[in-house]
């Protein structure tokens, strides 16, 4: 059976225990146009992977993020959601892919306190059916081609709840996840495993730090204070801005991700940490002093005088750190962005992308504060 490219027995030579194919692999990216999906599609493509991106196109997923490389011959969206399993059968079959990287999530903590429906719905049944679709398709592949075949499932480190003032997270740590959106993603995780070891499905599972980069959706911090102080709008910090996260740049994060596809081991899980912590408040600290740099206000005053302390989220977990030693161990892989190369990056795309932020967030969201506690609260989508 074909596996996303063709191919001839003489081009399927062993390496380092894995099959090398030639010519064009075909790679289905699901939630492929959110953040962290389009940059994965393009830096895949960059690769010389052919690209199936499948996506519900939900409030965050956007067909803009990719415009740049829609008339790509190498690319091909599909408009799906992952819990319509004949869907996704069908994609399989048509496509024939040699990997599945599940990158389809609903991932704002906010929205996941204002509506958690959503979050169960998409990361624990979305990928269940997910798994089982890819399942029936692995178990009907012949010889090589089933032995190349990858499940990636991608995951945050919020599914260990909160460290204290030391340490971090190993892919041992015991789950403790803390909100909504965290208890989605570590049922989800369980899945996965339980596929591979009660099935044998070949899956992956990576848990990755706090991403950023260019095309994040506005809501989360770092796209969200660029916005605001550009507007002239307040910077909300929550609580005394104390909150620790290890930062990730989102180009770094792709190239662990196919690090991980094309070497990890079946069964295994790999931390992928940006090795910067940083406190919520030194962020944005950070981001103001080079807005300043990069686009000074008319009065000449300092952006980090629209900074505002509102009262902190339910359940916020004080910090978060990971230890990515196994992957730089194993794979070769350690990030190449600091926090500070890989934040002027951000902001300079921001600042020269307005269209794509007026584009994205139209109807759908203006700047509001999410997360208040109100299950079931009512939220554009």
């Amino acid at each position: 059976m074909r596996v996303g490219w063709k191919f001839k027995t003489k081009d399927l030579t062993p390496k380092d225990g894995r099959y090398k194919l030639s010519g064009k692999r075909t790679l289905i990216i699901t939630g492929g146009c959110g953040f962290i999906g389009s940059n994965l599609v393009r830096y895949c493509l960059k690769l010389g992977y052919r690209i199936v991106n499948l996506d519900k196109l939900t409030y965050a997923g956007n067909l803009a993020s990719l415009r740049d490389v829609e008339n790509d011959s190498s690319y091909k969206f599909v408009h799906g959601d992952i819990a319509d399993i004949n869907l996704v059968r069908n994609v399989l079959a048509e496509e024939q892919p040699s990997g599945i990287l599940n990158l389809a999530a609903e991932t704002h903590v906010d929205r996941s306190i204002d509506a958690p429906d959503d979050f169960i719905q998409t990361n624990i049944v979305g990928t269940y059916k997910l798994l089982k679709a890819a399942l029936e398709y692995w178990s009907n592949l012949d010889g090589l081609a089933k032995e190349a075949f990858r499940f990636l499932h991608v995951s945050t480190d919020e599914v260990f709840g909160s460290l204290g003032s030391e340490g971090y997270f190993t892919e041992t740590t015991p789950y403790n996840p803390r909100s909504p959106y965290s208890a989605s993603k570590a049922s989800s995780d369980h899945l996965v495993r339980a596929f591979f070891h009660t099935y044998g499905l070949p899956t992956l599972i990576t848990n990755c730090s706090n991403n950023y980069g260019p095309y994040q959706f506005p809501e989360k911090l770092i796209p969200l204070m660029i916005i605001s102080a550009v507007n002239g709008k307040p910077l909300p910090i929550y609580g005394d801005g104390g909150n620790i996260l290890d930062w990730l740049y989102v180009e770094d994060h792709c190239e662990a991700l196919i690090k991980v596809l094309e070497k990890g081991r079946p069964g295994e899980t790999y931390n992928i940490g940006g090795h910067n912590e940083k406190t919520n408040l030194e962020v944005v600290y950070t981001l103001c002093d080079l807005l300043d740099a990069l686009q000074p206000k008319r009065d000449n005053t300092s952006y980090r005088n629209q900074i505002t302390f509102v009262p902190d989220r339910p359940g916020h977990d004080r910090r978060y750190a990971i230890s990515a030693e196994k992957i730089q161990r194993e794979l070769g892989w350690k990030p190449k962005e600091s926090f500070e190369t890989g934040l002027e990056k951000t902001v300079t795309w921001y600042l020269d992308n307005q269209w794509w932020i007026k584009e994205v967030t139209d109807g759908k969201y203006s700047l509001e504060r999410l997360g208040l506690g109100i299950c079931g609260k009512e939220i554009k989508k």
